[in-house]
């Protein structure tokens, strides 16, 4: 309830901010309904199943997700999952996985992990989106051609092309033409051209009555009139566990799709989501949806900037284009059963264009570091050919062992030289008769600069090991160590347990308040002994004076 709190406390809810949200509202459902019916049939469900997400997802999460403009349903980002749920477990099988994606959403938001969700790299993300893209483009050739006889594998296609279906094609074709074209006619720009295409192609359907051409009267003997009554799916144990997967799936694909389209929206308006509310949101949204024959849905990018573009500011206008849906179910649900299916193709391939984001993928290839280019392609090439979760994980470890990669590159072990020690001394005042404190004879300084964690370990145990020459003592700085993990500190012990067998002691100094007390909780002061460690240069100074035998400083 965030955001209607937040939309309440900024006045959005006055007489005056009514008509925009409600003009915005109209135009976002009117965009949804073409929309919602294609992803819902690519998605292997029903199309009157897609308007029921719609309606019942968009609602719940105006009111109650972490964003006052996010506007929930199904995507196309959701297609290639969901089709092949539903090709593998049934209908009933998408909706149970959906009510577990919703609890697991629901879970991840009370534990607040929705900024953790936020980390996933940017390779990952626009590679798994372009990845998308290209299969629900090629998916969709078979109603956009017509083609009876269709495997969704490219090489299948190609051989069914010369069966292409001519009036679909036509029909197709017109409809492409019409989506890309009609934002650039000036008395129809402000109207969407998905709208604009599903109406034309339509009528001349309807009109014209060619034969072969599928429709959603002939595919599935068109829309039901409201909303059907709540039910609940057929849940049994052998179920939630066979269906763990894909939930799970559902759920990172959603909370990645609802985040990023929440801060589309925060870039677009200047406001700030609170993405564990978000996350709430739609796992409410998710729970309810399968109750009244819906399916997966998340926060939808272009339908969100749609709704900012035409003066959305707050929750309204999400509950709204929930009530437009609802308004084309009771009363145009008839004329719904001579929309070309030919023409929902040519709408999908117009999302799959806008999903692979060709351009900003291009500038991405030509301007990344190569390891990031890398990350790109394969997760590119493993959503396309293998599966979107094998794609994403993949594509976050490899992201992962980069960044270990270059954070461990950026851990150095300086050795320090007895001038720079002494001209730091005097700095700090550490003097005695007005002369300037030294480091003894026989100490050898090194100073470790970044976090000393496994990816790290290597690095620092190869520089402190490896002293060539054996000091009497070798005293290790850390005042530069951020932090450390479990893997650091037993690598140092094992350093001061080497060192002190070929005889030279060692003194630590320096560390901060969060190093230190994990350095006494894991042993490691203990096995170095409490004297051996020194919170400051001139105290550690003094201690490798008394270690080395050496009692003027």
């Amino acid at each position: 309830m965030i955001a209607l709190r937040e939309a309440w406390l900024a006045g959005l809810f006055r007489r005056g901010n009514w008509l925009p949200n409600l003009v915005s509202g109209v135009i976002v459902g009117v965009v949804a309904l073409p929309l919602a019916m294609a992803f819902a049939i690519a998605s292997g469900a029903k199309p009157e199943q897609g308007l029921y997400t719609a309606i019942v997802a968009g609602l719940a999460v105006s009111l109650f997700g972490g964003s006052r403009l996010q506007i929930a349903g199904p995507t196309g980002a959701f297609i290639v999952g969901l089709s092949a749920i539903t090709a593998r477990y049934g209908i009933d099988g998408l909706q149970i996985a959906t009510l577990m994606a919703g609890l697991i959403l629901l879970a991840m938001g009370l534990t607040r992990l929705g900024s953790v969700i936020r980390f996933i790299p940017a390779p990952v993300i626009v590679g798994f989106t372009a990845g998308i893209g290209v299969i629900i483009f090629v998916g969709q050739w078979r109603d956009f051609f017509g083609l009876e006889h269709f495997h969704e594998k490219f090489w299948h296609l190609l051989q069914a092309l010369p069966q292409w279906h001519p009036a679909t094609t036509a029909l197709a074709l017109g409809s492409l033409l019409v989506v890309v074209g009609a934002p650039r006619v000036r008395w129809l720009h402000r109207i969407p051209g998905p709208l604009v295409a599903l109406v034309v192609a339509t009528t001349v359907q309807a009109l014209c009555g060619f034969d072969g051409v599928a429709t959603i009267g002939s595919a599935f003997g068109g829309l039901p009139r409201g909303l059907p009554a709540p039910t609940l799916p057929e849940v049994t144990l052998a179920r939630v566990i066979e269906l763990a997967g894909p939930a799970f799936t559902i759920a990172m694909l959603g909370a990645i799709e609802s985040l990023l389209s929440a801060v589309v929206a925060d870039g677009m308006a200047g406001t700030r989501h609170d993405s564990n509310q978000e996350l709430v949101g739609q796992g409410i949204a998710n729970i309810l949806a399968p109750l009244f024959g819906g399916f997966a849905a998340t926060g939808a990018i272009a339908r969100t900037a749609t709704n900012v573009r035409n003066g959305g500011n707050g929750p309204l206008a999400g509950v709204v284009h929930a009530l437009t849906l609802v308004m084309v179910l009771l009363f145009l649900a008839p004329l719904a059963a001579s929309v070309p299916l030919a023409t929902l193709a040519a709408i999908l391939f117009v999302v799959a264009y806008n999903m692979s984001e060709v351009r900003h993928f291009a500038r991405m290839v030509r301007r990344a570091p190569r390891a990031d280019v890398a990350i790109l392609l394969i997760t590119v090439t493993l959503t396309v050919l293998t599966d979107l979760v094998v794609a994403v994980n993949i594509g976050v470890i490899l992201a992962m062992l980069q960044f270990l990669r270059r954070m461990s590159a950026s851990v150095e072990v300086a050795h320090q030289d007895a001038l720079e020690i002494e001209r730091e001394l005097g700095t700090a005042g550490g003097d005695q008769g007005g002369l300037p404190m030294r480091m003894p004879p026989g100490v050898m300084v090194y100073s470790i600069e970044g976090p000393f964690f496994f990816g790290a370990v290597e690095t620092c145990e190869r520089a402190l090991v490896q002293t060539h020459t054996d000091p009497r003592v070798l005293l290790i700085r850390l005042g530069r160590v951020p932090f450390m993990d479990m893997t650091g500190m037993q690598t140092l012990e094992a350093v001061i347990g080497t060192l002190r067998k070929r005889g030279v002691a060692v003194v630590l100094a320096e560390a901060n308040g969060r190093v230190r007390p994990k350095l006494a909780r894991a042993g490691v002061l203990a096995v170095l002994g409490e004297e051996n460690y020194a919170d400051s240069l001139a105290d550690a100074a003094r201690r490798c004076s008394v270690l080395a035998g050496d009692a003027g400083i």
